[in-house]
């Protein structure tokens, strides 16, 4: 009788325990999936990043050669000969009065946040914000005490040695691509079965072109939104206008979010010339914004390749949730190259739809 009782409850038992080992198979799984799913979304940015380097370098490199019959060899040495001069004299040129500023506004800022928060206690509902954000600055200030030292300082090497080694690997993948393209266009047309490979050749290179078109149009809009914000802040006479407009063109490469964080900066400054400067700057910068939005986009659009902007805001937030940061910034070009395999392999190849344009 005992022993009949033992073997029951080690048959009730064996059943809970598989199920034990079952959903713990499960999570590890998902979360080792996860894992591997956010260091591959790493490496693909990566990849990304350096395809979209190498495109205005092929570019060039085509370019040269058709015109002037040099070898591809000799022609990419010139060209990047030549991008390498053009930013040296570009740092050469504004290093003196942008390093400057950049001085400026690293010691300045200390002072030009203190001053928002006094403007910002002069109303209640500033006083309200001020004391949220002195609540916050003090719980950082007590975590901060109760860390350690030495993890934060590893943590802050690491992320140094992070975005350098990031710089490297994009550094180098970008040349190899640029001096031996073939290598890799052939190695993804061998991916595919052979009666797919001519149709594969026309996707690659019209993806190919849609990046182009999109980095080019990018550039030009970034040039754009920097000039016009350097203008505008130096007739209002704000401080700062040469490095405060770089920013505005760098970030302007992000849609959507770019535009506001290169907003606080000009906003802290402006802060110091009184609360109406703020509004003069905030109506600067929306101006810029409707400018690019409403006029240079849909030409660059019209001519080189059309997204809808709902589209991008939605990868945006989506990407951004897996891959962070860097999903965000690549939003844009993961959604040009989707769209171009969308039209070109599925409503034209799959449902037959030849009027779509590509």
């Amino acid at each position: 009788m005992e022993v009949s009782n033992a073997s029951n409850s080690e048959g009730d038992k064996s059943p809970f325990v598989k199920r034990t080992l079952i959903v713990i198979s499960l999570v590890t799984l998902t979360v080792l999936i996860l894992a591997l799913a956010y260091i591959g979304l790493q490496v693909l940015f990566l990849v990304l990043a350096s395809v979209l380097l190498a495109l205005p370098l092929r570019a060039g490199t085509r370019l040269l050669s058709r015109k002037t019959k040099l070898p591809e060899g000799a022609s990419l040495a010139v060209v990047l000969l030549s991008v390498v001069a053009v930013i040296y004299g570009v740092i050469a040129l504004l290093s003196g009065a942008i390093s400057q500023q950049i001085s400026d506004l690293q010691e300045q800022l200390p002072e030009l946040i203190e001053n928002a928060q006094q403007q910002l206690s002069q109303s209640k509902l500033g006083q309200r914000i001020a004391s949220d954000l002195s609540a916050d600055d003090i719980n950082i200030q007590k975590m901060a005490s109760q860390g350690n030292w030495f993890g934060r300082a590893f943590g802050a090497v690491s992320s140094v040695f992070g975005v350098l080694s990031n710089l490297y690997i994009v550094f180098f993948v970008t040349l190899f691509i640029a001096v031996s393209p073939d290598t890799y266009y052939q190695g993804v047309i061998l991916l595919v079965p052979m009666s797919g490979r001519e149709r594969a050749h026309e996707v690659m290179a019209n993806l190919g072109d849609t990046l182009l078109s999109w980095l080019t149009g990018q550039v030009f809009s970034m040039t754009v939104v920097g000039v016009l914000t350097g203008i505008g802040l130096w007739i209002l006479g704000i401080p700062l206008a040469g490095v405060l407009a770089l920013m505005a063109a760098l970030l302007s490469f992000i849609p959507n979010f770019g535009p506001v964080l290169a907003l606080i900066p000009a906003a802290l400054v402006a802060l110091v010339n009184g609360p109406e400067q703020v509004l003069y700057v905030a109506a600067l910068y929306a101006g810029v914004q409707a400018v690019e939005s409403n006029l240079i986009t849909p030409l660059v659009q019209q001519e080189l390749i059309e997204m809808p902007p709902a589209l991008i805001l939605v990868a945006q937030v989506v990407i951004g949730t897996f891959a962070g940061a860097v999903g965000v910034i690549f939003a844009t070009p993961v959604v040009a190259i989707i769209m171009v395999l969308v039209k070109m392999l599925y409503i034209r190849d799959g449902l037959g739809d030849t009027s779509v344009k590509v």
